[in-house]
């Protein structure tokens, strides 16, 4: 059975840090699999709102962290979206507690959802990621690719499949 999966960049290019989930988005290898569909979302948050409506068996989300943490630490956990707060629809925004909440007001369902994501170090107005997000790009690279290991069932290149130094934790 082939499993479908969504993996979603997101995160504004303009806001610094806030571009790391575009940004491992570009640095992905293609994904041999046609059920894996890999989208930059940027900050359009009801495109992929809409897209979660199309049912998929999993979800994949890269983005940046708020600054809890060392700049540039990795995280890999599965997101909790079972909430039932109200849908903040706003098309040029991605909250992805807004985009989980207006997937249920549009009679949706969630699939399970997996978060690779970054601490920041900063999002003030500009473009380029900081120099220790930028070098956590390719453990995110590699992190993407062992969860999209576990999903589908078809690999990448098992011998080019790098190993990540993420610190991986279940939330």
């Amino acid at each position: 059975m082939t499993r479908t999966v969504l993996v979603a960049g997101i995160g504004n290019i303009f806001l610094g840090d806030d571009g790391f989930g575009p940004e491992v988005v570009r640095r992905l290898p293609r994904h041999p699999d046609p059920a894996v569909r890999v989208i930059d979302y940027g900050i359009r948050g009801m495109h992929l709102a809409y897209d979660l409506l199309d049912g998929w068996d999993a979800l994949v989300l890269i983005d940046a962290l708020p600054n809890r943490g060392a700049p540039g630490r990795i995280r890999v956990f599965q997101a909790e979206s079972d909430s039932d707060g109200a849908a903040n629809l706003d098309a040029h925004a991605m909250n992805p507690e807004a985009v989980f909440a207006s997937v249920r007001a549009l009679g949706g369902t969630l699939p399970p959802t997996y978060v690779i994501g970054c601490q920041v170090e900063s999002v003030d107005e500009r473009m380029g990621l900081s120099e220790p997000v930028a070098a956590a790009v390719d453990t995110a690279v590699a992190a993407v690719v062992e969860v999209l290991a576990d999903l589908s069932p078809v690999p990448i290149v098992e011998s080019a499949r790098p190993t990540p130094t993420a610190a991986r934790q279940e939330e």
